[in-house]
This record gives structure tokens, C-alpha cells and sequence, in this order.
């Protein structure tokens, strides 16, 4: 199985693709989708489509797992990320990949036990699960490659749960 993770924004949207195969996880590929704060949000929400369905193209995922917003003070972000997240969706939707969000208290929880763990907690914990040799920065791509784990464990669980019955 192929995911692709995402850590949505406007600045930066976190991604990475992670396989799992006989009960191992192997990445792919992680980055950042930046853009300029100079731009007009449109041309940031159309750049965020373009190079999302580029790498969607290229590492043809399975299923897509994306971190749902939490509730934030500044409204302004809230909206922001929320537009940005659905620009997301839709490349997904355009490509027919099936989605699967998360909220950040079921990605710590998957990751580390504590749904209440901290950024520094999972990315040490994310590093370890994927044998990177660092901790990935910035934080954005790091929780993309949680959001991806966390889909993987939930995902071989139903399997699991599946072959039982």
C-alpha cells in the first residue's frame, strides 16, 4: 500500500509517500509545497494544485491521509487552511484517490500511544519508525510522514481485524 500524507497550509503544505510492505514502512519521498506570500492566495492555492497533482502523478498513491484543521484563535488561518485543504481534496478527488482524514489528537495517539504527545515527541518517534537519519523539518513535513504512518496503522489494523473474522 502507497499513501501520501499531507499536512495542509497556504505557506507550506507538508507531503510525504510512504509503502507498506510485510509489515515494513519505506519512504519514498517527503517534502514541502512552498509558496510566496508575495502571491495572490489564488495563485498560492493554484500552485498548491499544480505541483500536488504533479507528484500525485508521479508516485501514483493508493489512498491519501490529511491532517483535518484544529481549531485555531486567528480565524483569518482557519480559513486560509481551510481553502488550501480543499484545493487538496480536490487533486485527490480529480485522480480518484480515496481519502482519509485525521484529526492531530488520532495522529499522536496512532504514533505514539499519547494523543496528547508533543511536536518534538512524534518527530522523534517518526524518525525512529522510518529509520531516517534526522528528524524531518520543517514540522509540516514531518507530521505529513505522521499523518501517512498513522493512515498505515489504522489501515493494517481493519486488514488485521478483517482476517480474523
Amino acid at each position: 500500500m502507497r499513501v501520501i500524507g499531507i499536512d495542509p497550509g497556504i505557506a507550506l503544505t507538508g507531503y510525504a509517500i510512504v509503502d507498506y510492505k510485510n509489515g515494513q514502512y519505506r519512504v519514498i519521498e517527503y517534502d514541502k509545497i512552498e509558496t510566496l506570500p508575495n502571491m495572490r492566495k489564488s495563485q498560492r492555492l493554484f500552485a498548491i494544485h499544480n505541483r500536488l497533482s504533479d507528484i500525485i502523478s508521479k508516485y501514483n498513491p493508493d489512498v491519501a491521509a490529511i491532517e483535518e484543521l484544529f481549531f485555531n484563535k486567528n480565524a483569518k488561518t482557519v480559513i486560509t487552511v481551510g481553502e488550501s485543504r480543499g484545493v487538496i481534496i480536490l487533486s485527490f478527488v480529480e485522480k480518484g484517490i480515496p481519502i482519509y482524514e485525521y484529526t492531530p489528537l488520532q495522529v499522536k495517539q496512532s504514533i505514539t500511544g499519547y494523543g496528547r504527545a508533543t511536536k518534538v515527541q512524534i518527530q522523534n518517534v517518526v524518525k525512529m519508525l522510518l529509520n531516517l537519519k534526522e528528524v524531518p523539518k520543517p514540522d509540516d513535513v514531518a507530521d505529513a510522514l505522521a499523518v501517512s504512518i498513522c493512515h498505515l496503522n489504522n489501515a493494517t489494523s481493519l486488514i488485521s481485524q478483517e482476517e480474523q473474522i
